[in-house]
């Protein structure tokens, strides 16, 4: 295995990493883009996971009302202020808070992301698998659907959001490979509500009565997008791919408004995060090849991160259907 020693780089997030205080117990708080939606509630299942197995250490997980960023900017200010050992971020937006993640880096706390592999100021970035090609990949089962013609469009929670737009820009690529498909109104902003997913497909399909293929990225388009499709009663000849989570979906697999939804278990990125925090706050190295000990993380691969950290990559991404929907119990 490789160790990342080059150039200074574990040097600098280690000297961070043992800026922290000593403590007894260590706390690390998971802030996540927006609380009350399923995908975060199943990812604080492995917040509460990782606690249970780690005797002295104390997890909990925040998010706004709303995935917006300002508030999320503020709860990582309170986290601050309650001096939290590590701070484990799913950022609405990553260039909305560089400033209080450097902030938080320089009075020594460990901060760690996820879904932000373009983050400066973070000692480590967790990705569950290659962004551009699982956004290839939903597109291309949604352009087989499509019959490789015809018009489609892009949804993301935020235009901010960096994974969000790497699946639709993933997908993007690929559609461009098939000539007949033209993209139309890319990179429709849900910002993670199913309900505003819905109010905007319904804009799209007026303007666009003969498009053919929607591509979804919060885990909630899905959810609005196939709504839109049912009502408009389009289920035969509109293809909607997306990110999305098994039990949400699956009335709408079953109906045929979702052709297909892409994945990984948010239970097992909690544990990711707060896994890689326990190793930074112990002092002990990130290593390429490494096994974090959770599904999908067995063998990541590690590379020099936008800032002084690292990029975790693992290969924990899922794509499903109608016919395999029902192996994913979450």
């Amino acid at each position: 295995m490789r160790i990342l020693h080059r150039a200074g780089l574990a040097l600098a997030f280690m000297a961070a990493a043992a800026a922290a205080p000593a403590q007894q117990q260590q706390t690390i708080v998971t802030i996540v883009k927006v609380s009350g939606i399923p995908w975060f509630e199943r990812m604080e299942e492995g917040v509460k996971a990782f606690e249970e197995s780690s005797p002295g250490v104390s997890t909990r997980q925040v998010g706004p009302a709303e995935a917006v960023a300002a508030p999320q900017v503020k709860l990582i200010e309170e986290v601050m202020a309650r001096r939290a050992d590590a701070i484990a971020i799913v950022p609405t937006d990553p260039a909305a808070i560089e400033e209080v993640a450097g902030r938080a880096l320089r009075s020594g706390i460990v901060v760690v992301t996820h879904e932000a592999d373009n983050q400066k100021n973070t000692l480590a970035d967790i990705e569950a698998f290659d962004n551009a090609a699982f956004g290839a990949s939903l597109n291309e089962r949604m352009a087989q659907c499509m019959g490789r013609t015809g018009k489609w469009t892009s949804f993301v929670g935020t235009r901010g959001s960096r994974t969000h737009v790497q699946w639709a820009e993933g997908g993007a690529a690929n559609a461009r490979k098939h000539a007949g498909m033209v993209l139309v109104d890319a990179l429709n902003e849900s910002h993670d509500d199913a309900d505003k997913a819905y109010e905007r497909a319904k804009a799209v399909l007026k303007k666009h009565p003969d498009i053919k293929g929607f591509q979804g990225s919060a885990s909630s388009d899905v959810i609005g997008i196939g709504r839109a499709i049912e009502e408009a009663g389009l289920q035969g000849k509109t293809c909607v791919y997306g990110t999305g989570l098994p039990s949400r979906t699956a009335k709408l697999l079953e109906s045929g408004a979702v052709k297909g939804i892409g994945f990984w278990d948010p239970k097992n990125a909690g544990l990711a995060m707060n896994r890689v925090a326990k190793l930074l706050l112990d002092k002990k190295p990130i290593t390429d090849g490494m096994d974090l000990g959770v599904p999908g993380y067995g063998k990541v691969t590690v590379t020099k991160g936008a800032g002084l950290g690292v990029v975790i990559t693992g290969k924990a991404d899922v794509i499903a259907d109608k016919a395999t929907y029902r192996a994913y119990p979450f």
